[in-house]
Protein backbone atom coordinates (compact mmCIF):
# COMPACT_ATOMS: atom_id res chain seq x y z
CA UNK A 1 0.00 0.00 0.00
CA UNK A 2 1.33 3.59 -0.90
CA UNK A 3 1.70 5.52 2.66
CA UNK A 4 1.48 9.34 3.08
CA UNK A 5 1.78 11.26 6.47
CA UNK A 6 2.48 9.89 9.59
CA UNK A 7 -0.77 10.52 12.23
CA UNK A 8 0.40 12.67 15.58
CA UNK A 9 -3.29 12.21 17.29
CA UNK A 10 -6.34 14.25 17.57
CA UNK A 11 -8.26 15.46 20.80
CA UNK A 12 -9.05 19.59 21.91
CA UNK A 13 -8.00 22.68 23.53
CA UNK A 14 -7.75 22.04 27.63
CA UNK A 15 -8.27 25.92 28.72
CA UNK A 16 -9.21 27.30 31.60
CA UNK A 17 -12.98 27.91 30.59
CA UNK A 18 -12.40 23.85 30.30
CA UNK A 19 -10.43 23.18 33.46
CA UNK A 20 -12.84 25.93 35.49
CA UNK A 21 -16.19 23.75 34.46
CA UNK A 22 -14.87 20.67 35.08
CA UNK A 23 -13.88 21.26 38.68
CA UNK A 24 -17.30 22.81 39.40
CA UNK A 25 -19.09 19.46 38.45
CA UNK A 26 -19.65 16.45 40.66
CA UNK A 27 -17.17 14.04 41.15
CA UNK A 28 -19.20 11.28 39.24
CA UNK A 29 -20.23 13.83 36.44
CA UNK A 30 -16.34 14.80 36.53
CA UNK A 31 -15.26 10.81 35.71
CA UNK A 32 -17.93 10.55 33.09
CA UNK A 33 -16.19 13.11 31.19
CA UNK A 34 -12.91 12.05 31.79
CA UNK A 35 -13.71 8.81 30.05
CA UNK A 36 -15.73 10.17 27.54
CA UNK A 37 -12.92 12.21 26.17
CA UNK A 38 -9.60 10.55 27.35
CA UNK A 39 -11.09 6.58 28.22
CA UNK A 40 -10.32 3.37 26.22
CA UNK A 41 -14.03 3.52 25.55
CA UNK A 42 -14.51 7.06 24.71
CA UNK A 43 -13.03 9.23 21.90
CA UNK A 44 -9.56 8.47 23.34
CA UNK A 45 -7.75 11.85 22.56
CA UNK A 46 -3.93 12.10 22.61
CA UNK A 47 -2.96 15.26 20.89
CA UNK A 48 -4.68 18.65 22.79
CA UNK A 49 -3.15 22.16 23.28
CA UNK A 50 -3.08 24.24 25.41
CA UNK A 51 -2.59 27.95 26.38
CA UNK A 52 0.67 29.85 28.09
CA UNK A 53 -1.07 31.74 30.32
CA UNK A 54 -4.81 33.54 29.77
CA UNK A 55 -6.72 33.60 26.36
CA UNK A 56 -9.89 34.54 25.64
CA UNK A 57 -11.50 31.34 27.25
CA UNK A 58 -10.06 32.19 30.51
CA UNK A 59 -12.42 33.68 33.92
CA UNK A 60 -9.50 36.27 33.92
CA UNK A 61 -6.42 38.08 32.15
CA UNK A 62 -3.23 37.17 33.67
CA UNK A 63 0.65 36.08 33.28
CA UNK A 64 3.17 34.34 34.67
CA UNK A 65 5.31 37.39 35.25
CA UNK A 66 3.28 39.81 36.79
CA UNK A 67 5.80 42.45 37.66
CA UNK A 68 6.68 44.99 35.10
CA UNK A 69 10.00 45.49 33.69
CA UNK A 70 10.86 41.74 34.94
CA UNK A 71 13.32 40.95 32.30
CA UNK A 72 15.09 37.97 34.53
CA UNK A 73 11.93 36.59 35.03
CA UNK A 74 12.22 36.81 38.25
CA UNK A 75 8.51 36.58 39.34
CA UNK A 76 7.69 34.12 36.99
CA UNK A 77 5.30 31.92 38.66
CA UNK A 78 2.50 29.23 37.35
CA UNK A 79 0.78 29.32 40.29
CA UNK A 80 -2.47 30.57 38.75
CA UNK A 81 -2.60 27.35 36.71
CA UNK A 82 -2.45 25.15 39.79
CA UNK A 83 -5.98 26.20 40.74
CA UNK A 84 -7.82 23.80 38.09
CA UNK A 85 -5.75 23.89 35.02
CA UNK A 86 -3.22 21.63 36.27
CA UNK A 87 -5.28 19.38 38.21
CA UNK A 88 -7.48 18.76 35.43
CA UNK A 89 -4.70 17.78 33.04
CA UNK A 90 -2.93 15.57 35.67
CA UNK A 91 -6.18 13.98 35.87
CA UNK A 92 -6.84 13.76 31.86
CA UNK A 93 -3.50 12.35 31.49
CA UNK A 94 -3.65 9.76 33.99
CA UNK A 95 -7.64 8.58 32.31
CA UNK A 96 -5.19 8.74 29.08
CA UNK A 97 -2.51 6.46 30.56
CA UNK A 98 -0.05 9.06 30.05
CA UNK A 99 -0.78 9.05 26.14
CA UNK A 100 -0.99 12.52 25.63
CA UNK A 101 1.05 14.98 23.65
CA UNK A 102 0.16 19.00 24.66
CA UNK A 103 1.10 21.80 22.08
CA UNK A 104 1.22 24.98 23.72
CA UNK A 105 0.26 28.78 22.66
CA UNK A 106 0.39 32.11 23.64
CA UNK A 107 -2.22 34.64 23.42
CA UNK A 108 -0.04 37.47 24.12
CA UNK A 109 3.05 37.92 25.88
CA UNK A 110 2.57 40.57 28.99
CA UNK A 111 1.56 43.78 28.67
CA UNK A 112 4.79 45.24 30.03
CA UNK A 113 6.30 43.34 26.75
CA UNK A 114 4.19 45.05 24.60
CA UNK A 115 4.28 48.12 22.14
CA UNK A 116 0.66 48.69 23.04
CA UNK A 117 1.34 48.18 26.83
CA UNK A 118 -2.38 46.33 26.26
CA UNK A 119 -2.11 42.39 26.45
CA UNK A 120 -5.50 43.19 24.35
CA UNK A 121 -6.41 44.73 21.11
CA UNK A 122 -3.15 43.22 19.03
CA UNK A 123 0.52 45.45 20.10
CA UNK A 124 3.78 43.50 19.17
CA UNK A 125 5.90 42.40 21.04
CA UNK A 126 9.08 45.06 21.86
CA UNK A 127 12.51 44.50 20.61
CA UNK A 128 14.32 44.80 24.26
CA UNK A 129 12.20 42.23 25.45
CA UNK A 130 12.53 39.29 22.40
CA UNK A 131 15.11 37.17 24.69
CA UNK A 132 12.80 37.67 27.89
CA UNK A 133 9.95 36.08 26.02
CA UNK A 134 11.95 33.28 24.67
CA UNK A 135 12.93 32.58 28.48
CA UNK A 136 9.78 32.77 28.90
CA UNK A 137 9.03 30.00 26.73
CA UNK A 138 11.29 28.01 28.46
CA UNK A 139 10.63 28.73 31.70
CA UNK A 140 7.02 27.90 31.26
CA UNK A 141 8.27 24.18 29.95
CA UNK A 142 10.41 23.62 32.72
CA UNK A 143 7.78 24.53 35.07
CA UNK A 144 4.92 22.01 33.76
CA UNK A 145 7.89 19.43 33.59
CA UNK A 146 8.21 19.73 37.25
CA UNK A 147 4.49 19.09 37.37
CA UNK A 148 4.95 15.88 35.54
CA UNK A 149 3.22 17.61 32.20
CA UNK A 150 5.59 17.35 29.26
CA UNK A 151 5.17 20.29 26.38
CA UNK A 152 5.36 17.87 23.18
CA UNK A 153 5.34 21.21 20.67
CA UNK A 154 4.76 25.03 20.93
CA UNK A 155 3.31 27.75 18.51
CA UNK A 156 5.15 30.80 18.20
CA UNK A 157 2.18 32.62 18.07
CA UNK A 158 -1.78 32.12 18.36
CA UNK A 159 -3.33 34.00 15.06
CA UNK A 160 -0.68 36.44 14.83
CA UNK A 161 -2.33 38.59 12.02
CA UNK A 162 -5.16 39.30 14.14
CA UNK A 163 -6.27 42.14 16.00
CA UNK A 164 -8.70 40.88 18.62
CA UNK A 165 -9.80 42.50 22.01
CA UNK A 166 -8.52 39.61 23.73
CA UNK A 167 -5.40 38.63 24.19
CA UNK A 168 -3.23 38.98 20.60
CA UNK A 169 -0.44 39.85 19.33
CA UNK A 170 1.23 40.65 16.05
CA UNK A 171 3.89 39.10 14.22
CA UNK A 172 4.45 39.62 10.17
CA UNK A 173 6.11 36.88 8.54
CA UNK A 174 9.26 38.67 8.67
CA UNK A 175 9.09 39.14 12.35
CA UNK A 176 8.09 35.65 13.21
CA UNK A 177 10.82 34.39 11.21
CA UNK A 178 13.63 36.50 12.77
CA UNK A 179 12.15 35.64 16.63
CA UNK A 180 12.74 31.72 15.79
CA UNK A 181 15.84 32.51 14.07
CA UNK A 182 17.74 34.36 16.74
CA UNK A 183 15.83 33.92 19.77
CA UNK A 184 13.09 31.43 20.44
CA UNK A 185 15.04 28.75 18.47
CA UNK A 186 18.43 29.06 19.61
CA UNK A 187 17.34 29.72 23.55
CA UNK A 188 15.34 26.08 23.18
CA UNK A 189 18.25 24.16 22.05
CA UNK A 190 20.51 25.74 24.89
CA UNK A 191 18.05 24.56 27.54
CA UNK A 192 18.13 21.07 26.11
CA UNK A 193 14.65 21.64 24.78
CA UNK A 194 15.51 20.93 20.91
CA UNK A 195 12.87 17.95 20.89
CA UNK A 196 9.88 20.02 21.92
CA UNK A 197 8.22 20.64 18.33
CA UNK A 198 7.99 23.90 17.31
CA UNK A 199 5.93 25.09 15.14
CA UNK A 200 4.99 28.74 13.06
CA UNK A 201 2.18 30.74 12.03
CA UNK A 202 -0.80 29.18 13.31
CA UNK A 203 -3.74 30.94 11.90
CA UNK A 204 -5.80 30.20 8.72
CA UNK A 205 -5.23 28.50 5.58
CA UNK A 206 -5.65 31.58 3.20
CA UNK A 207 -1.92 32.53 3.51
CA UNK A 208 -0.13 29.67 5.16
CA UNK A 209 1.82 28.80 2.30
CA UNK A 210 3.34 32.38 2.15
CA UNK A 211 4.00 32.10 5.88
CA UNK A 212 5.81 29.30 5.68
CA UNK A 213 7.94 30.28 2.75
CA UNK A 214 9.52 33.63 4.35
CA UNK A 215 10.69 31.13 7.55
CA UNK A 216 11.65 28.21 5.66
CA UNK A 217 13.06 29.98 2.76
CA UNK A 218 15.80 31.14 5.68
CA UNK A 219 17.75 27.77 6.53
CA UNK A 220 18.72 29.36 9.82
CA UNK A 221 15.10 29.57 10.88
CA UNK A 222 13.91 26.97 9.53
CA UNK A 223 16.23 24.17 11.18
CA UNK A 224 14.45 24.91 14.35
CA UNK A 225 10.72 24.54 13.02
CA UNK A 226 8.87 21.14 12.92
CA UNK A 227 6.54 22.45 10.88
CA UNK A 228 2.91 24.87 10.29
CA UNK A 229 -0.10 24.77 12.70
CA UNK A 230 -3.27 26.14 10.75
CA UNK A 231 -6.75 26.72 11.83
CA UNK A 232 -9.75 27.04 9.53
CA UNK A 233 -11.43 30.60 10.36
CA UNK A 234 -11.57 32.15 6.82
CA UNK A 235 -11.94 30.20 3.64
CA UNK A 236 -11.36 26.49 2.93
CA UNK A 237 -7.97 26.64 0.81
CA UNK A 238 -6.94 22.82 1.23
CA UNK A 239 -5.04 23.43 -1.51
CA UNK A 240 -2.77 25.83 0.34
CA UNK A 241 -2.06 22.73 2.90
CA UNK A 242 -1.29 20.58 0.41
CA UNK A 243 1.21 23.64 -1.44
CA UNK A 244 2.90 23.88 1.94
CA UNK A 245 3.92 20.13 2.27
CA UNK A 246 5.02 19.95 -1.75
CA UNK A 247 7.22 22.90 -1.43
CA UNK A 248 8.28 21.51 1.77
CA UNK A 249 7.79 18.22 2.32
CA UNK A 250 10.35 17.38 5.49
CA UNK A 251 7.96 19.68 7.61
CA UNK A 252 4.85 18.92 9.50
CA UNK A 253 1.36 20.17 9.19
CA UNK A 254 -0.86 19.89 12.37
CA UNK A 255 -4.28 21.28 12.96
CA UNK A 256 -4.47 23.38 15.70
CA UNK A 257 -7.68 24.90 16.81
CA UNK A 258 -11.55 24.50 15.41
CA UNK A 259 -14.07 26.77 17.35
CA UNK A 260 -17.53 25.55 16.64
CA UNK A 261 -20.69 25.15 17.47
CA UNK A 262 -22.62 22.47 19.06
CA UNK A 263 -25.32 21.84 16.01
CA UNK A 264 -25.01 18.51 13.30
CA UNK A 265 -24.47 21.03 10.60
CA UNK A 266 -21.01 22.04 13.14
CA UNK A 267 -20.59 18.39 13.03
CA UNK A 268 -20.75 17.63 9.44
CA UNK A 269 -18.48 20.88 8.92
CA UNK A 270 -15.85 19.27 11.24
CA UNK A 271 -15.93 15.83 9.54
CA UNK A 272 -15.73 17.73 5.45
CA UNK A 273 -13.05 19.52 6.90
CA UNK A 274 -10.73 16.96 8.87
CA UNK A 275 -11.50 14.47 5.72
CA UNK A 276 -10.06 17.51 3.29
CA UNK A 277 -7.12 18.17 5.96
CA UNK A 278 -6.02 14.68 6.22
CA UNK A 279 -6.30 14.16 2.83
CA UNK A 280 -3.80 16.98 2.00
CA UNK A 281 -1.24 16.11 4.56
CA UNK A 282 -2.32 17.18 7.70
CA UNK A 283 -0.81 15.09 10.65
CA UNK A 284 -3.04 15.90 13.61
CA UNK A 285 -6.14 17.42 14.80
CA UNK A 286 -6.98 19.87 17.41
CA UNK A 287 -10.77 20.88 17.90
CA UNK A 288 -11.20 24.34 20.55
CA UNK A 289 -12.38 23.85 23.76
CA UNK A 290 -13.16 20.35 25.33
CA UNK A 291 -15.78 21.55 27.58
CA UNK A 292 -17.70 24.88 28.16
CA UNK A 293 -20.13 25.43 30.38
CA UNK A 294 -24.11 26.47 30.29
CA UNK A 295 -23.39 30.29 28.81
CA UNK A 296 -20.70 29.18 26.70
CA UNK A 297 -17.85 29.75 28.71
CA UNK A 298 -16.16 31.53 31.03
CA UNK A 299 -14.87 34.03 28.84
CA UNK A 300 -13.32 36.95 30.14
CA UNK A 301 -14.72 39.33 27.36
CA UNK A 302 -18.06 38.08 26.87
CA UNK A 303 -17.49 35.61 24.12
CA UNK A 304 -20.24 32.98 23.81
CA UNK A 305 -18.53 29.29 22.21
CA UNK A 306 -20.07 25.74 22.04
CA UNK A 307 -18.37 22.84 20.70
CA UNK A 308 -18.44 19.24 21.55
CA UNK A 309 -19.48 18.76 25.29
CA UNK A 310 -20.98 21.84 27.37
CA UNK A 311 -22.09 21.27 31.09
CA UNK A 312 -24.66 22.97 33.50
CA UNK A 313 -22.46 23.67 36.20
CA UNK A 314 -26.15 24.67 38.26
CA UNK A 315 -27.02 21.14 37.77
CA UNK A 316 -24.04 18.73 36.93
CA UNK A 317 -25.20 17.91 34.02
CA UNK A 318 -23.41 17.34 30.78
CA UNK A 319 -24.29 17.74 27.16
CA UNK A 320 -22.79 15.51 24.56
CA UNK A 321 -23.32 17.57 20.83
CA UNK A 322 -23.34 15.61 17.38
CA UNK A 323 -19.56 17.55 17.04
CA UNK A 324 -18.20 14.77 19.95
CA UNK A 325 -19.73 11.70 18.06
CA UNK A 326 -18.15 13.13 15.08
CA UNK A 327 -14.88 13.68 15.61
CA UNK A 328 -14.95 10.25 17.26
CA UNK A 329 -15.12 8.44 14.30
CA UNK A 330 -11.29 9.60 13.79
CA UNK A 331 -10.10 9.88 16.92
CA UNK A 332 -10.99 6.67 18.51
CA UNK A 333 -10.23 4.46 15.39
CA UNK A 334 -7.08 6.45 13.72
CA UNK A 335 -4.28 5.53 16.75
CA UNK A 336 -1.14 7.56 16.71
CA UNK A 337 1.58 6.42 14.15
CA UNK A 338 -0.82 5.28 11.88
CA UNK A 339 0.08 5.82 7.95
CA UNK A 340 -2.78 7.65 5.30
CA UNK A 341 -3.61 5.78 2.83
CA UNK A 342 -4.92 6.03 -0.62
CA UNK A 343 -8.77 6.74 -0.92
CA UNK A 344 -10.44 7.89 -3.92
CA UNK A 345 -14.26 8.19 -4.15
CA UNK A 346 -16.10 8.28 -7.88
CA UNK A 347 -18.81 10.06 -6.90
CA UNK A 348 -18.75 13.60 -5.69
CA UNK A 349 -22.01 12.54 -3.35
CA UNK A 350 -18.83 11.31 -0.72
CA UNK A 351 -15.39 12.21 0.57
CA UNK A 352 -13.45 9.50 2.46
CA UNK A 353 -9.95 9.16 3.87
CA UNK A 354 -8.05 6.05 5.43
CA UNK A 355 -5.11 5.36 7.38
CA UNK A 356 -3.35 1.64 8.31
CA UNK A 357 -2.43 1.50 11.95
CA UNK A 358 0.23 0.67 13.49
CA UNK A 359 -1.49 -2.77 13.55
CA UNK A 360 -1.87 -3.05 10.32
CA UNK A 361 -5.62 -2.71 10.73
CA UNK A 362 -6.99 -0.62 7.81
CA UNK A 363 -9.82 2.76 8.92
CA UNK A 364 -12.30 4.05 6.48
CA UNK A 365 -13.91 7.26 7.39
CA UNK A 366 -16.65 7.92 4.95
CA UNK A 367 -18.75 10.96 4.48
CA UNK A 368 -22.17 11.42 2.46
CA UNK A 369 -22.27 15.04 1.43
CA UNK A 370 -25.73 14.86 0.39
CA UNK A 371 -29.24 15.52 2.45
CA UNK A 372 -30.18 12.10 1.06
CA UNK A 373 -29.56 8.80 2.66
CA UNK A 374 -26.90 6.85 -0.18
CA UNK A 375 -26.00 4.05 -1.36
CA UNK A 376 -22.37 3.09 -1.75
CA UNK A 377 -19.86 -0.18 -2.26
CA UNK A 378 -16.13 -0.08 -0.79
CA UNK A 379 -13.92 -1.54 -2.86
CA UNK A 380 -10.41 -2.81 -1.29
CA UNK A 381 -8.40 -5.41 -3.21
CA UNK A 382 -11.10 -5.83 -5.63
CA UNK A 383 -13.37 -7.03 -3.08
CA UNK A 384 -16.49 -5.11 -2.64
CA UNK A 385 -19.00 -4.03 0.59
CA UNK A 386 -21.74 -2.09 0.02
CA UNK A 387 -23.57 -0.34 2.46
CA UNK A 388 -25.81 2.99 3.05
CA UNK A 389 -25.15 6.19 4.53
CA UNK A 390 -28.20 8.29 6.13
CA UNK A 391 -28.44 11.89 4.95
CA UNK A 392 -24.99 14.30 5.95
CA UNK A 393 -23.64 11.13 7.84
CA UNK A 394 -20.46 9.59 8.74
CA UNK A 395 -19.38 5.52 8.68
CA UNK A 396 -16.17 4.43 10.23
CA UNK A 397 -14.81 0.83 9.08
CA UNK A 398 -12.33 -1.25 9.92
CA UNK A 399 -10.95 -4.02 8.22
Amino acid sequence: KKTFQTIEGFGGALTNATSATFSKLPPARQEEFLIADFGEKGNGYNLCRTTIHSCDYSGEMYTYAEQKGDSNLDSFSIDHDRQDRIPFIRRALQKAEGNIKFVASPWSPPAWMKTNDNMLFGGKLKPEYFQTWADYFVKYIQAYEKEGINIWGVTVQNEPLAVQIWESCIFTAEEERDFVRDYLGPTLKKNGLSDVKLMIWDHNRGIMYQRAQTVYDDPKASQYVWGTAFHWYVGNHWDNVRQVHDAFPDKKLLYTEAGMGSSWQSAFNLAKNMILDLNNWTNGYIFWNLLLDENGGPNHVGGIGGGPVTADTRTGELFYHPPYYYFGHFSRFIKPGAKRIACTSSSDDFIATAATNPDGKTVVVILNLTDDERLFQLWIDQKAVKYSCPAFGIITMTL
